[in-house]
């Protein structure tokens, strides 16, 4: 083969597009407030890493000391074929810190069991529940064959919640076991959501009263770990105050969080010439005896109480836009927060918990300082630019 052919080959081994890589990316990521933030999410979408390939499962990032990170392709459209659209890693930053990384395509990703951070699935088992998890917290929510169990049928659309003090995943060993109402040292199901709105469920107010969905009836994986777990949970329509009402909610939860961000989509199904505007409440259970603290300002609700079963404290939150924050409301299960609901009818929030035995967060105070310093990260995020080949 001439010298000519060889280097044509070469070059057109190393056009961009084609699978191999065609340069690098420096990523320059600030934080922006005097706090230190850990397990920071940074999100690259298709078009910033197209210079250095179309292939998102082939992305590899490194930080400035050279060392790898791990890197999740995610699929955040749901689109036909399913195809990654971004790229995710996660950084811990000090305050007011400047962190650079570099972006380059490589082999394709390949994951450890001990990588995983977060995970979730249907449990057709367990009568349709959904779990997920990462790993600080774990959560449960209601599939439509549980409102039928002849056991102990339950109709509810609340957010359940699975107290562990391991950084490992447990939903599929929980369940495999059937024993999650006992603690054998890494945590257990000590909580009973019922027909509350739990930690962070939702629904609308109106007419002075709380109108909320039954239980899911499909739902569907987006993002899998290691590092995000999120998918989409679809509800029938239900009434609100004599409009039907249907729901698409999406959930999503990184790594070394405390806390979900739910995303509610809802189409209100009106009569010609009927208007209405509509309220979301999101909410938590009322707990006797628990402490509750609203900051109007930015946004958030907690509660610090006592964990059902086995004498510990657990704190829950919500966060909302306070921009769009109404008032905080209760009826005779629920502490709740009200929210306008924007004309494209989607609404935003997070809501999370922690318990003191798994040792991360274990006082009231600390459980405040982590809710307002979230609050403050979710309106500056990290910022993210990209430059390079």
């Amino acid at each position: 083969m001439s010298k000519t052919k060889i280097f044509s080959l070469a070059t057109f081994f190393a056009l961009p597009g084609l699978g191999f890589a065609a340069g690098q990316l420096t990523v320059t990521a600030v934080n922006k407030l005097p706090i230190a933030r850990a397990s920071q999410t940074l999100e690259l979408s298709a078009a910033q890493l197209a210079p250095v390939g179309k292939n998102l499962d082939r992305i590899h990032v490194k930080d400035s000391a050279g060392n790898e990170l791990i890197v999740q392709a995610v699929d955040s459209d749901y689109d036909k074929y399913h195809t990654p659209d971004m790229v995710i890693f996660q950084s811990n930053f000090g305050p007011s810190e400047t962190r650079t990384f570099t972006v380059t395509q490589g082999a394709k990703q390949e994951y450890s069991k001990d990588q995983y951070k977060a995970f979730g699935r249907f449990v057709r088992e367990r009568f349709d529940d959904f779990a997920w998890e990462n790993d600080r917290i774990a959560h449960r929510t209601y599939g439509k064959a549980l409102e039928t169990w002849e056991g102990e049928p339950l109709c509810s659309s609340t957010i359940d919640i699975w107290s562990k003090r391991t950084s490992q995943l447990v939903i599929n060993d929980w369940y495999l076991m059937d024993n999650y109402h006992e603690d054998i040292g890494i945590g257990a199901d000590y909580y009973s959501a019922g027909t509350s709105r739990g930690d962070g469920g939702s629904g609308f107010w109106a007419d002075n009263r709380l109108w909320v969905s039954r239980n899911f009836v499909e739902s569907r994986s987006l993002a899998n770990g290691p590092i995000r777990v999120m998918f989409e949970l679809i509800y029938e329509p239900y009434s609100v105050n004599g409009i039907s009402v249907s729901e698409v909610k999406r959930v999503t939860l990184d790594a070394g969080q405390q806390l979900d961000h739910y995303v509610s989509t809802y189409k209100p199904y009106l009569n010609p010439g009927k208007t209405m505007e509509f309220t979301a409440a999101i909410g938590l259970k009322k707990v006797r005896g628990e402490e509750l603290e609203l900051n109007a300002t930015n946004g958030w609700l907690t509660a610090w109480e006592n964990v059902e079963k086995n004498g510990g404290k657990q704190g829950l939150a919500i966060i909302m836009n306070p921009a769009s924050f109404e008032k905080q409301t209760e009826d005779s299960q629920n502490v709740l927060m009200l929210t306008k609901v924007p004309e494209n009818h989607v609404v935003s929030w997070w809501a999370g918990f922690c318990w003191d035995k798994a040792g991360k967060i274990t006082t009231q105070d600390a459980w405040k300082k982590y809710v307002d310093e979230f609050a403050q990260g979710i309106a500056s995020p990290i910022q993210v630019s990209v430059s390079g080949e």
